[in-house]
């Protein structure tokens, strides 16, 4: 044990938070296959435990089976309590504990914090922690009241307050999971305007950032704003608006069902309308929205709003002949060369990913396993409908491919890659491009 523990002492931060995750999502699954977790005559076998385990720790929100159906409300509050561990953060949710405990955070923590939220500085970890605690505990305090409003028209009490509960927690983390039963999401909920806006607020501002909701309370006017926040939140607008838009012009549905497809989109997973009924169009631009997915320092995934952002502006720059930058700031070019990477390996997964499903599961259509992959690599959750009905093999590929978008492409490459920077550089020559 001593020298297991020595061992991890000396492994790279990104090495740690991948195995720390991969840990929580096996014990997970262990706990989802006990008898107390599932329901008398439910049948729950280990890939789909594992399945769901993945899904929840990942904040995804795909599934292989019904958790309303599978799981008792043991199961249900295990599944809760994985989501609130994966959007928060394994490193955060350990210190956290650490900080209760009245124990000092020692360096080594912070660091594995500082990689897991991609921040620049170990200055007011502990604080950020803290704040990020009780921020989480907040927003999830409302939701569960206004969902609650809704949920006790239509259930019990004590059931109504755990789907209000389960519902903030899933929303807030950016995760579709819901305990409504029978694989129908928010689908009966499709005209409550209430619970629509609800979720909407919860998905938005778990999607924004820790970094930028703190922001925002600190300065309180747009134009104090860091770059970085008003980047998210430019480019968030934006993307609300313009999916919004292509999801009305697209789809025969609601404006507000529209809204709330272009929010949900955005990592979160939830649907008021089948999926699986969306033309081609409409599945395209939903792609397009999880790809991009939420914020850094978020609950969400996807490459984030920031690197769409940056490498937007790279390539304006390029035809406009004008430095990269925004809001009278420069960008530097390491953020740049970053973008690029991360746009590269996501789309080394995705497509890497979505050729193992044609050739595992050829019976679907091309965007239909192009969509699975794609809401499993933003955490998204959304489906066509077809997730239950995949193979073991098709399962555990989306099982990886939901592991590497939680954890980042980046996160995952530097755990095998941990070398100095090499002093000698070649001389550099030009190439033709395009």
């Amino acid at each position: 044990m001593k020298y297991l523990m020595n061992a991890l002492k000396h492994q790279p931060a990104g090495r740690l938070i991948t195995l720390g995750f991969a840990v929580v999502i096996f014990l997970g699954a262990g706990l989802l296959l006990m008898p107390f977790s599932v329901k008398d005559g439910a049948e729950v076998s280990f890939i789909d435990a594992l399945f769901t385990s993945t899904s929840a720790v990942c904040v995804t929100g795909l599934i292989a089976i019904d958790t309303a159906d599978h799981f008792t409300a043991f199961g249900q509050g295990v599944v809760a309590g994985l989501i609130q561990i994966g959007g928060l953060g394994v490193t955060s949710v350990g210190v956290g504990l650490i900080i209760a405990m009245g124990k000092r955070v020692s360096i080594r923590n912070r660091l594995l914090v500082r990689e897991a939220l991609n921040i620049d500085s170990y200055k007011g970890i502990v604080k950020l922690v803290k704040s990020v605690l009780l921020m989480t505990l907040c927003f999830e305090g409302v939701g569960a009241v206004l969902s609650f409003l809704v949920f006790s028209q239509d259930y019990p009490l004590p059931h109504a307050l755990g789907i209000s509960i389960f519902h903030s927690i899933a929303a807030f983390n950016n995760s579709g999971f819901d305990i409504l039963g029978g694989l129908r999401n928010l689908i009966p909920y499709q005209d409550n305007v209430l619970l629509n806006l609800t979720t909407c607020f919860l998905i938005i501002f778990g999607g924004l950032g820790f970094f930028v909701i703190l922001d925002i309370l600190k300065q309180r006017r747009f134009k104090k704003l860091s770059l970085h926040s008003k980047v998210v939140i430019t480019t968030s607008i934006v993307l609300l608006a313009v999916g919004t838009l292509l999801l009305k012009a697209t789809e025969n549905i609601t404006w507000m069902g529209a809204f709330f497809h272009s929010v949900s989109a955005r990592t979160a997973g939830f649907s008021t309308y089948p999926i699986g009924e969306f033309t081609n169009a409409g599945l395209f631009v939903l792609c397009i929205l999880m790809f991009i997915g939420a914020s850094p320092g978020s609950t969400g995934g996807g490459i984030k709003t920031s690197t769409f952002f940056v490498l937007f502006q790279s390539a304006r720059s390029v035809f406009s002949k004008k430095t990269v930058g925004a809001f009278r700031r420069g960008i530097s070019q390491q953020n740049i060369s970053k973008a690029g990477m991360i746009a590269i390996l996501s789309a080394v997964v995705v497509c890497t990913a979505t050729f193992f499903m044609c050739v595992l599961e050829p019976e679907y259509d091309f965007i239909q396993l192009l969509f699975e992959v794609i809401s499993a690599f933003g955490t998204v959750g959304l489906s066509t409908g077809i997730t239950p009905d995949l193979g073991w093999a098709g399962k555990l590929v989306i099982i990886i491919v939901m592991f590497i978008g939680r954890l980042g492409a980046m996160t995952i490459l530097s755990m095998w890659i941990n070398h100095p920077e090499p002093r000698a550089r070649y001389t550099e020559e030009g190439i033709a491009i395009g």
